[in-house]
């Protein structure tokens, strides 16, 4: 009941569509045949049927020794595991459809004396079918963590399926089962589709399988993950449907469904799918090598702002600001530096700051690169050599403590010199440390510790020097400093005092 009160208050695309239609003013004398009705709407029949039978229901299990299943042993542990479920859109939902998992037998022993450990549903999510003997994609939350994996076909054949490989940063996976001749879809050209154009999804919301459910796409290359743009649609998908196709009316799929924007754990009208052609390239390396490997230089970025644009002198903000270079890394090798705006790497131009790292991570390691940068209003070509992608590491934050306070200046800042050790520690030959930051400077976000390496286009070299030149600053123009904070750098625009 609770969900068809859901969905009797929901209008779908061609719900409203036709509603629009039935109110038409009687007064005018119009009149739509049933043809110029389905002239106007789309119809999916067709397609549905082609390309049904390729999309599968994902199923997972995990063994857990004895007594409960996972996530369901102590009172009141329910909730808790909806929610992680709803968060990584995955497996059954309060009151949704589907078997819930049931309590294993009790009293039954392992052949050590313990209890038994046997298979309880962790899960339930979709995929589809890419080749005739067997390969199938999904999301990799979908597999994660399972110890079995079972695809079921619109047939209601029933394979148990062999992880090749997954991918946390796109959230692909790639599992196999045993067939020949299998129904397949075609790939298309995620690159090509418009805002606009109609798409189906087809999955298991909610355990209901091959459920149909049709929208527009709302926007492209969305940034909404660490690595990717996403495709923004309006399609309906649920809990379940994860892993699913997108499909274009052509019947090529141009996406896997993998997110949902929801405060409730339910479809709110926005969902995201990973672009086919990044999915298509995991999938390639998932087959071939077990696992994806990616390019790295070493920097950490941020986006370059209106406000630095425009002190920068840029016609409009672009590029990627390193906020930080990794010691050792091909970034410093190349001479990288912080403060430096990446606006080019390898021909290709650096729009936002997220393009450089899928840029840089589908370059293949070993091979060499060239980066543009733009340091103080000069531009220069830097050739790196691109390296394996690690395990991150978190960067240790420095503190330092501030000295006597001093006079502020126009900037409202007061600032002391480094000493020795301080510079050799930062592998600095110049600068000067905040002791004191109020008014617009606090406001910034600018902390006493923070160590100011550049204002404008200048080096700071001492107090004296950084102290004549903020006495020269046109209080009708932001200024720009380049701003330390243990090991990241960032630029910070301000407008100095009026005297």
């Amino acid at each position: 009941m609770k969900i068809m009160q859901r969905l009797s208050g929901s209008f779908s695309a061609a719900a409203f569509a036709v509603a629009a239609v039935m109110f038409l003013p009687l007064g005018l004398g119009v009149s739509l045949s049933s043809n110029a009705v389905a002239a106007v709407l789309p119809d999916f029949t067709d397609l549905v049927d082609k390309v049904g039978p390729a999309v599968v229901n994902i199923r997972t299990t995990e063994r857990s020794k004895g007594g409960m299943p996972q996530g369901q042993g102590a009172p009141g542990s329910e909730d808790e595991e909806m929610q992680e479920f709803f968060r990584r859109f995955f497996g059954q939902p309060p009151g949704g459809g589907g078997q819930r998992p049931q309590p294993s037998p009790r009293g039954r022993k392992g052949p050590q004396g313990g209890d038994e450990q046997s298979p309880t549903p962790k899960g339930v999510g979709s995929g589809f079918i890419i080749s005739a003997d067997g390969f199938v994609l999904t999301n990799a939350h979908v597999v994660e963590g399972s110890d079995e994996v079972f695809v079921t076909l619109t047939d209601k054949r029933e394979f148990k399926a062999k992880i090749i490989g997954s991918d946390r940063r796109t959230d692909v996976a790639l599992v196999k089962i045993d067939g020949t001749n299998l129904p397949r879809l075609t790939m298309g050209d995620s690159s090509k589709i418009r805002v606009g154009e109609w798409v189906i999804a087809i999955g298991s919301p909610f355990g209901l399988e091959n459920t149909v459910t049709a929208g527009i796409i709302s926007a492209n290359s969305r940034d909404t993950g660490d690595y990717l743009p996403l495709i923004q649609t309006d399609v309906a998908v649920n809990p379940g449907n994860s892993g699913g196709p997108l499909i274009n009316m052509r019947g090529e799929v141009i996406g896997i469904n993998s997110q949902i924007y929801s405060r409730s754990g339910g479809y709110m009208g926005i969902s995201f799918a990973v672009p086919i052609d990044e999915a298509m390239r995991v999938s390639d390396q998932l087959k071939s090598m077990g696992r994806v490997v990616r390019g790295r230089i070493g920097v950490q970025i941020g986006e370059v702002t209106k406000d630095v644009a425009e002190s920068l002198g840029l016609p409009r903000p672009q590029g990627a600001l390193v906020a930080r270079v990794e010691p050792g890394s091909p970034a410093e090798k190349a001479g990288v530096e912080a403060g430096d705006i990446i606006t080019n790497f390898n021909g290709t131009t650096i729009e936002k700051s997220g393009d450089l790292p899928r840029l840089v991570g589908n370059t293949k390691p070993g091979s060499k690169a060239t980066l543009t940068v733009l340091r103080k209003g000069n531009k220069r070509d830097l050739p790196v050599v691109i390296a394996e992608m690690e395990v991150e590491q978190v960067a240790k934050k420095e503190e330092k403590k501030p000295k006597q306070e001093q006079a502020l200046n126009s900037l409202g800042l007061a600032v002391n010199d480094l000493t020795e050790g301080q510079r050799r520690e930062l592998k600095l030959e110049g600068g000067v440390i905040v002791e004191l930051a109020d008014g617009s400077a606090a406001r910034a976000g600018i902390q006493p510790g923070d160590v100011i390496v550049r204002l404008n286009n200048t080096d700071i070299k001492d107090t004296k020097q950084f102290n004549a030149l903020v006495a020269k600053l046109d209080p009708k123009k932001n200024a720009l400093l380049l701003v330390r904070r243990g090991d990241a750098s960032q630029f910070v625009p301000l407008r100095p005092a009026q005297p």
